[in-house]
This record gives C-alpha cells, structure tokens and sequence, in this order.
C-alpha cells in the first residue's frame, strides 16, 4: 500500500472520530473544558509590549460565565496585540469555540481589526516570544462580523502569521484565505469549530457547514514582527501547538472553549508539557 493512501485512510479515522465527537459534544463525554466559566486559571495571557502573564487593563477577564474581551482600562490601543493561551499544546483535535462581537472597535486600534478575532492554533509556546512581538507564529481560524451594510463578510477565514498552508493542492504564500461561510452581523452568537489533524488535514466549521479545508501547516512568510530568528525556522511542518484568544482592539466575548483530543492513544505516556 502506498504511504499517500496510508496518511489518507489515517485521516479518514481521525475524520470519524470528529464526527462522532459531535455526539460526544451533548453527552459531555471526552470534552475537556478549556475555559470553565468561572475564571483563567487555565491560561496564561501575552500582550505585545509587555512580559508573559501581564493581564494589562484586565483586558481578558470572566463576567457571569463569560469570557470577555475588553479595552476599558486602556488608552490608546498602540498596537498592544494580545493573545490568551491554553496552558498546553495539542496535536490531533476537535476544537469548539461560541463567540460574539460586542461594543465599539477601540480608538487607536487599526481598522482592518473592526469586528475581528479569532484563534490562533499550532501557535509557538509564548515563553518564547520576545516582549515586542506582536503576534505568535501561529495558523489563525480568523472571525469576522459582518458590518450591515450588506456586503459580504465571511467568518470562520484561514490567516498565517509567519506560516503558509497547502490549499486546493499547492503552497499558498497568501496571508489569508477566506472560508465560505455566510455573513453574521450584529451582536448573534457564532459556533465555530476547528478540526486539527497535526499536520496533515484541517478543516474550519460555521454554524454547522464545513467552509474551508487546508494542509501541511508550516512556518513561512512574513507578518510577524520583533520575533526570535531562531524560532522562524520556514519550511518546518507544525504538527502542534499552542492554543490562543485574540485581543486586537475589538471587544469580543467567548461562552464557550472546549476541545475533543483526537490523538489520545498517540499521546498516552508523553508527559504533559505545560507553563506551570
């Protein structure tokens, strides 16, 4: 058997599992709450312009089970990029995320970051990311409101700071591919899923529908700034990684961040690498 059909009906597992995940999602079995309702115990915050674990202006707190993302002990926003991490990385997953834009896109922040979030997944550990870098190495599944006006705005889009990904079978050196989603404006909660298969397949899911599918993850291209070199290493396949929320500028809320480990059985035994 060739090892192309190997990876493909590797894959094709993983995808039955995922799907059987959405079941498992309503009986709560096998789900890891990522974020509890109650606090950020579990996560750890990197804000450009300041050191690891620098909540500054409590930008990232928990309000009646909500996890909300706020600029009001902020000035001027000056570019003070922010990033909630899980405490450990994962491989092989089914990643669940409700998320809905509230409030007003705060002043200095750029325009391009109106209505706009996301969640940056296969990200480099935070611990080493330099105190002025402004974003990690990362893949992004990129939200997106709609601003009703009645144009198109998709969700649920692919960005990459400093990676690319494989996508309709070539290299793509674009910084962001949009998915196929519809446009949701106004203040509706959004059910966005991620289905991660190291660094082989991934797929992005809107409200339901599949709406974008890439491969091969890897570091490449530009957007990143005040980075390590080291940690640049293009060409390098990401095949895990760290977990994180953003904050660029827009308030934005979470009511729901939990994850179905795919890759278990692979993983029983390794130790669990976390930022304790």
């Amino acid at each position: 058997m060739r090892y192309s059909t190997i990876i493909i009906l590797i894959c094709l597992g993983f995808l039955t599992q995922a799907c059987q995940g959405s079941k498992a999602q309503k009986n709560d079995e096998g789900w890891i709450e990522l974020f509890n309702g109650k606090d950020l115990a579990d996560w750890f915050v990197k804000i450009n312009g300041h050191e690891i674990d620098v909540n500054y202006g409590e930008t990232f707190r928990v309000d009646s089970g909500i996890l909300k993302v706020s600029y009001d002990q902020y000035d001027d926003f000056n570019e003070q990029f922010g990033h909630l991490y899980y405490k450990r990385p994962f491989s092989h997953y089914h990643l669940v995320v409700e998320y809905r834009f509230v409030g007003e896109l705060h002043k200095g922040a750029p325009s391009y970051t109106l209505r706009n979030s996301g969640v940056m997944f296969h990200a480099q550990d935070p611990r080493k990311m330099l105190k002025n870098q402004d974003w990690p190495i990362s893949i992004e599944m990129q939200f997106l409101g709609g601003l009703s006006d009645g144009k198109e705005r998709p969700t649920g889009n692919m960005c990459s700071p400093g990676t690319h990904v494989v996508y309709n079978g070539k290299l793509s050196e674009e910084h962001c591919i949009n998915s196929t989603s519809k446009t949701y404006d106004g203040d509706q909660w959004v059910t966005a899923e991620l289905i991660v298969l190291g660094d082989s397949l991934i797929q992005h899911v809107i409200n339901g529908d599949t709406v974008l599918q890439y491969s091969k993850p890897q570091i490449g291209g530009p957007v990143v700034n005040g980075h390590d070199p080291a940690e640049k290493i293009d060409g390098k396949l990401l095949n895990n990684g760290f977990i994180a929320l953003q904050s660029e500028g827009q308030p934005v809320q979470f009511r729901t961040v939990k994850l179905l480990d795919l890759s278990q059985k692979t993983r029983s035994g390794q130790k669990d690498r976390s930022l304790n």
